[in-house]
């Protein structure tokens, strides 16, 4: 079905990457930047309504549900837990291509929205300094290259070991609780300017994840 869908998919100007594993699939999502999400629900390893939440912690993609169970319950509970969007096997291609258009559409004129907005972190790679909602960061070296890995991955997770060893002003013998610390650091400073949000998250097993998204 996977294979059925990205043949028919393309024809339609549409890059499709499948996974069959949804430990891949959540993989490439901080690896690429995708637009939707078709998800099955019956997956190897996990089940597909577990899978949405693991989703919406690090992305907000629009998701799709495509699945042969058609039960009442599994439409609510995946609609509840972020999805947006249910069908159930078997439909007509054609149906989905038309929901993805329909959802692309909202989503993208929803982000034109916001790009028009201010960025709240502008980095000057030149003057090597970060400014959040206009006012200058204080930033030693070190706090100033993972914030730096951060907003150049921003709205994607970033490993604790990717932030130590790509680091210019941290020693590669240091600990990777090093890096819990200085990003202690950098939450405090964010924090002065606006002590009502997080904006650096964990991502559990894996690292960080810097977010305008409040």
């Amino acid at each position: 079905m996977a294979l059925i869908l990205t043949n028919y998919l393309t024809k339609y100007d549409m890059e499709v990457i499948g996974a069959e594993d949804p430990y891949i699939g959540l993989s490439l999502l901080t690896q690429h930047e995708f637009d939707l999400v078709i998800l099955d629900l019956t997956l190897p390893g996990m089940d597909g309504l577990e899978v949405i939440p693991k989703i919406r912690e690090i992305s907000d993609i629009p998701i799709i549900i495509s699945s042969a169970r058609d039960d009442i319950t599994d439409k609510v509970i995946g609609l509840e837990r972020g999805a947006d969007d249910y069908m159930p096997k078997p439909y007509d291609p054609r149906e989905l291509v038309t929901r993805i258009k329909t959802i692309l559409r909202r989503t993208h004129s929803t982000e034109e929205k916001v790009e028009k907005k201010e960025e709240l972190f502008v980095e000057d790679n030149k003057a090597h300094t970060i400014t959040f909602k206009g006012r200058f960061l204080e930033l030693t070296a070190a706090e100033y290259d993972i914030l730096s890995m951060l907003i150049q991955h921003k709205n994607g997770s970033v490993s604790r070991e990717q932030l130590l060893y790509e680091s210019e002003h941290i020693d590669d013998d240091s600990s990777i609780k090093n890096i819990d610390v200085i990003i202690s650091r950098i939450r405090q400073k964010i924090a002065k300017i606006d002590p009502d949000h997080v904006y650096i998250k964990p991502i559990r097993g894996v690292g960080y994840l810097l977010t305008d998204r409040v």
